[in-house]
């Protein structure tokens, strides 16, 4: 095993571009033109999930809070009703959840609150 002096090492030593040239400069200045195009399209599609979200979240809130009332008013046994709201409940938080940017839970929790009020349709 060979020990290396510091005059061999000086010689594999690239210093990339020298400072003041144009190499130095066109390396300082990332090329903006793609990112600039993918940040506009993600902030894009950002926004259209948050608003995606919160739509689905709020109807769906809707409609368990109306079959609720429905099924509370009718001869159904009282876990009906209790379970469509349970489920608008798990909507409603999705749709909060939606509103302030956090998308994939919120679209689990749009998930688990369908299957709650589909669950108290089957009890029915």
């Amino acid at each position: 095993m060979r020990a290396r002096t510091d005059s061999d090492t000086q010689d594999d030593i690239d210093d990339g571009p020298q400072a003041g040239t144009t190499e130095a400069v066109d390396a300082a200045e990332p090329d903006d033109t793609d990112d600039d195009a993918d940040e506009e399209h993600g902030t894009e599609d950002a926004r259209r999930a948050r608003w995606t979200a919160i739509g689905t979240g709020a109807l769906l809130t809707l409609a368990g809070l109306a079959a609720s009332l429905l099924r509370l008013t009718g001869s159904a046994p009282a876990f009906v009703p209790a379970a469509y709201a349970l489920g608008a409940a798990v909507c409603a938080l999705a749709a909060l959840l939606g509103s302030r940017g956090r998308t994939r839970r919120a679209l689990w929790l749009l998930i688990a609150g369908v299957m709650v009020m589909a669950i108290g349709d089957q009890a029915d």
